[in-house]
């Protein structure tokens, strides 16, 4: 057996426990809960009830890490529990106003709304929900069912046999940023399993190694992704209560045609508001900042109108993965599959990947159950869960819109025609079938800068440490950086000179500062600054650095953002 040991420093040596398992399931979203959940029912049919499935969660607590707009299409829930509102599925409003608000640089705004409003933004039936509370609902399910779901066990790399996955080992915890052993020093463990399933939600750092060992992308579009900043706020309740059960989306301001993206007002209970702003980070500009953006819109009068009187509640950010269905990476392996955000199960002209996550786990725990019950968990004994997705309603959904997000890469213009002839010709549009470039390919050089930053205040238009306060971030202080730019000098050269060293910008967390004053500090300094304890866990940095020498790791079990009610 070989290990990949990731964040665990490949240290030597060290006897580590052994957890063996008939399933394994990496992150506790909504895509895997719901397989747990049917593979369990599965199980039990089949008289193989007393096979054991586990969930490992990287966060303190479930939900933690779970952040969403979210407006639910209940397909995907109704199909896992027909009766999910009886049980007490948690909702926030069901939808009963939705609008698409065009916001002007003037201060003005075109709203289209009733039959001017896109088809794919109508969400007349759908659910306001938070998706922290939602999964920990699903969570009490799981557990009712007796299936073990363990908080604070952050997976840091792939067990191997060959080409065979066979589990997961969990990241060491009483390390050093030194890489020392602390007092305290607790071995990660190694979790083996007869099946796998990676749900650890966008560019997850184990399904990026798998995606590069076994080959995963082969003959697949890049994937393209975006940054989705988002805040809670408590509004007067007079506001509050028009509010309840309203959906609007804006285009326009800040962004205008430079590149993708737009904003999201959902009105919640309890007199709050659900905003954000997404933005695609292929846009050229290397100064493109989220979060700047994110605040200038909130500066817009028609959204800063909803906020008057209001107080910020909490704070995050995730990246989305927009590339669709040619950008979707082999399901299924041996001894694994992927479920999720982690295989591309977002459908973004919806803006909705929900109900399509719990599809994913659905389709995946009827292969699982079948290969189970076969005795073969071989990639040819999981291939039921390709052929059953191919053969959905999640497939014939993404299939309709398998060349939306490629043709913004050609211009803001050209993707709103292309759009619009999609809806004609069932997703083909202008092109039969459009590729697209890595994010990161399409930055532009310093010298070509347009973006502007906001001004700040301490209220309506907090700066990014105001906000990650409001994220609740918190890692261990001393223990080895979970971002990794595995090669610092090009920072101090190439970076500076090409791109002004974006990550200063695009980070919506203030994670990478460049302090230095001249080339001769920051080759003193060894580059950027890093404060990884500011990190949200979005993956930005990831997918946006031009030379591709950040890594995102998982930091020790526990550590990161605390996104309540998010």
């Amino acid at each position: 057996m070989s290990e990949h040991a990731g964040m665990n420093l490949n240290v030597q040596g060290i006897e580590r426990e052994e957890l063996e398992v008939d399933v394994a399931l990496v992150g506790a979203g909504p895509s895997a809960l719901a397989c747990a959940i049917h593979l369990k029912r599965l199980l039990v049919e089949k008289g193989l009830g007393d096979l054991s499935l586990l969930v490992l969660e990287k966060a303190e607590d479930i939900g933690y890490h779970i952040l969403s707009g979210a407006v639910m299409d209940p397909k995907g829930m109704a199909e896992l529990f027909p009766d999910w509102l009886e049980r007490g599925c948690p909702v926030e409003a069901i939808v009963d106003f939705d609008c698409v608000d065009v916001l002007r640089a003037n201060g003005g705004k075109l709203r289209l709304q009733g039959p001017f409003v896109p088809p794919p933004l109508k969400n007349h039936g759908n659910y306001i929900i938070s998706l922290y509370r939602v999964v920990r609902w699903l969570k009490d399910q799981a557990e009712e069912l007796g299936i073990d779901v363990y908080p604070g066990f952050a997976a840091s790399g792939v067990l191997y046999d060959g080409d065979r996955v066979v589990g997961v080992q969990t990241r060491d915890a009483g390390i050093a940023k030194d890489g020392s052993q602390k007092a305290q020093f607790e071995p990660g463990m190694n979790v083996k399993a007869k099946v796998t399933v990676f749900a650890e939600g966008t560019r997850g750092s184990l399904a990026k190694d798998l995606f590069k060992k076994l080959d995963l992308l082969r003959g697949k579009n890049n994937q393209i992704y975006e940054t989705g900043i988002k805040e809670i706020w408590k509004i007067p309740g007079d506001r509050g209560t028009e509010m309840k059960g309203k959906v609007i989306h804006t285009m326009g301001e800040p962004l205008g045609t430079s590149g993708y993206g737009g904003g999201w007002i959902y009105g919640l209970s309890d007199d709050r508001l659900s905003i954000g702003y997404v933005v695609g980070l292929d846009h050229p500009d290397p100064k493109l900042d989220p979060h700047a953006l994110f605040v200038q819109w909130k500066q817009h009068p028609a959204i800063r109108s909803l906020l008057e009187g209001g107080e910020l509640l909490r704070y995050g950010a995730k990246t989305i993965p927009g590339g669709g269905y040619w950008a979707m990476p082999k399901r299924e392996g041996d001894g694994f599959v992927l479920t999720g955000d982690s295989a591309g199960f977002v459908n973004m002209a919806r803006l909705k990947g929900v109900h399509l996550a719990i599809k994913s786990g659905l389709l995946a725990a009827e292969a699982i159950a079948e290969a189970l019950e076969k005795g073969d968990t071989s990639e040819a004994g999981l291939a039921g869960y390709t052929r059953r997705f191919e053969a959905s309603w999640a497939k014939d959904e993404l299939w309709k819109v398998r060349n939306f997000r490629q043709a913004f890469q050609k211009g803001f213009v050209t993707g709103v025609v292309d759009a619009g002839v999609q809806l004609a010709t069932g997703g083909r549009g202008l092109v039969a079938r459009r590729t697209a470039r890595a994010d990161h390919e399409e930055m532009d050089r310093i010298g070509r800068t347009k973006l502007q930053k906001p001004a700040f205040d301490d209220r309506y238009a907090v700066d990014k440490l105001t906000d990650v306060y409001n994220s609740g971030a918190i890692h261990e202080e001393d223990q080895p950086s979970h971002l990794v730019v595995t090669d610092t000098s090009i920072c101090v050269t190439r970076c500076t000179e090409e791109y002004g060293n974006p990550c200063q910008h695009f980070c919506p967390a203030a994670v990478y500062e460049w302090p230095h004053a001249n080339q001769e500090e920051a080759e003193k300094a060894k580059g950027v600054v890093i404060n990884a304890s500011n990190c949200v866990h979005c993956k930005t940095c990831d997918v946006a650095d031009p030379y591709q020498v950040i890594e995102w790791t998982v930091p020790e079990g526990g550590g990161g953002p605390k996104y309540i009610d998010m």
